[in-house]
């Protein structure tokens, strides 16, 4: 890693005004208005975007639909060379990119080094070998031959979230170019400068029109995409309340989608866990990326047995946690990612108390005087914490752990699932039929045993019930990147005498 981050950001030439990428040219917006994109740890103005809106996004619609048909022909050979390329370009600038996610976003830098950024090169690399593997099949009939083709959908639109926004956009378009469609992508209008400098270096590469990028807020820009007649498939990762705005939109157009959103996780921690371990798992899934990850083991379940000693080692970890200035590679908890984010962790912070839950540990603002400028929460654990409390149902985003006490499995499970999400979950324990029971009880659509946040390459993400549907992450995604026709070849000679007399 580079010794000099701030050598990186002064040097970068991060660009007063970005444009919108459509058709391979970066042009202004129809409207005329520009939204800044801010420094959360200082408040500062980094850059700003075009405030889009639907005539923006008529005009991205039309080239990605002008590029379909050539690009759908494309060969894998052509597919795949260009997903490598783009995962080699992210590898070469990996620092730099890093620093650009580091400053919009808030999060500390090395996580932009270690997570964000290997994790978005692996998907370009994981769907670019991807690209020979999408194929159809034949069945053999004595009179016929029965042949299945799998083909691009065509336009997909795609909007993507603040948290992770390189990782977002990779996990996006990678599948999506492999499978042979064109992308209209709109990105947050909080958090997207790592997500416009990777289409500017990009755009040399890019055929025109492939990929096309529309920034602005979602009332403009999202519902006027997802309801454009030309799009024939809907990506979205963000919350439930917006999700169901986009499955309302679509359903004018009957147009597939798939939906990554929320999450309000169960941690369950049983009386044989190796607690140093499950604790450090805890504090993880506490301060990562601020909190601010839908994946979050937010809901810690302690066995009674274990819960005095997990707490004291647990608040102990938190305490040495360093929060500070994102670009410093000490740091561990950066800054919320705009002001609205931490005005919403405030009033959830507030409510906690108001529901009768107890602050174990943080439960405020950094009282750190550097850090007055920021978006700096102290990471939070609430204990004595009934599980229809908002603040164990709600999804938070923030560095903010609750805790519920268990001696009952049977009942612990009952609460654990009794909620609305169901993203992740993780249970820690030396019992390896306890670990399968609980693992299959759970209901989630990943599990992990005995380390959170275990992210592995081709594991398919999503979730049940209101987390949303289809998953990402691997090659399980392309089944929604792509449509199946059936084509039926006579083999037998003459007519059939159906309407002989």
């Amino acid at each position: 890693m580079s010794t000099n981050l701030r050598a990186i950001e002064s040097n970068y030439g991060i660009r007063d005004e970005y444009g919108h990428l459509i058709g391979g040219e970066w042009v202004g917006g129809a409207s005329g208005k520009t939204i800044a994109l801010l420094n959360p740890a200082t408040g500062e103005t980094l850059a700003r975007i075009q405030a889009g809106n639907a005539a923006d996004v008529g005009r991205a619609v039309a080239a990605a639909k002008a590029a379909f048909p050539a690009w759908s022909q494309s060969s894998a050979a052509e597919r795949q060379d260009l997903l490598y390329e783009i995962a080699r370009r992210l590898k070469a600038r990996l620092e730099e990119y890093a620093v650009l996610e580091t400053l919009n976003n808030g999060k500390p830098i090395r996580e932009s080094l270690y997570f964000d950024l290997p994790n978005a090169i692996g998907q370009f690399e994981l769907f670019a070998g991807a690209a020979y593997g999408l194929h159809g099949q034949t069945l053999d009939f004595p009179d016929a031959i029965g042949i299945v083709h799998r083909e691009p959908l065509g336009v997909c639109a795609q909007i993507i979230p603040w948290n992770v926004p390189l990782l977002m956009m990779a996990c996006k378009i990678a599948p999506a170019l492999a499978a042979g469609n064109t992308v209209v992508l709109k990105p947050a209008e909080t958090v997207c400068l790592s997500v416009l400098e990777f289409f500017v270096e990009m755009s040399d590469i890019l055929p025109p029109g492939v990929v096309n990028v529309v920034t602005g807020y979602g009332a403009d820009v999202g519902e006027a995409l997802v309801t454009h007649p030309d799009v024939r498939k809907v990506a979205f990762t963000g919350s439930v309340a917006t999700a169901r705005r986009v499955i309302q939109y679509a359903s004018a157009n009957i147009v597939p989608q798939t939906l990554e959103l929320g999450g309000k996780s169960a941690h369950i921690i049983c009386a044989d866990a190796d607690i140093d371990a499950a604790v450090e798992s805890a504090t993880m899934s506490t301060v990562l990326n601020k909190g601010e990850v839908c994946l979050a083991g937010s809901r810690l379940f302690l066995h009674e047995a274990i819960e005095e000693e997990f707490l004291e080692k647990f608040r102990d970890a938190l305490g040495n946690i360093r929060q500070g200035d994102p670009l410093d590679p000490a740091t561990q908890l950066g800054a919320q990612a705009s002001t609205m984010q931490m005005e919403k962790i405030e009033s959830y912070l507030a409510l906690a108390i108001e529901e009768g839950a107890t602050v174990f540990a943080g439960g405020a603002r950094s009282a750190d005087a550097g850090l007055a400028k920021g978006h700096f929460v102290q990471p939070t654990i609430f204990t004595k914490v009934a599980n229809d409390m908002r603040i164990a149902q709600e999804e938070i985003f923030g560095p903010v752990t609750t805790v519920q006490s268990w001696r009952d499995e049977d009942e612990m499970m009952a609460r654990a699932n009794d909620t609305s999400f169901g993203l992740a979950g993780g249970v820690w324990t030396r019992d390896l039929a306890r670990a399968h029971r609980i693992a299959r009880k759970l209901e989630t659509g990943t599990v992990w045993i005995n380390r959170y946040y275990n992210l592995k390459p081709n594991m398919p993400l999503g979730g049940y019930k209101q987390s949303g549907f289809g998953r990402e992450f691997s090659h399980e995604v392309l089944n929604h990147y792509t449509q199946t026709k059936s084509v039926i070849v006579n083999l037998d000679e003459g007519k059939l005498g159906m309407f002989d007399q």
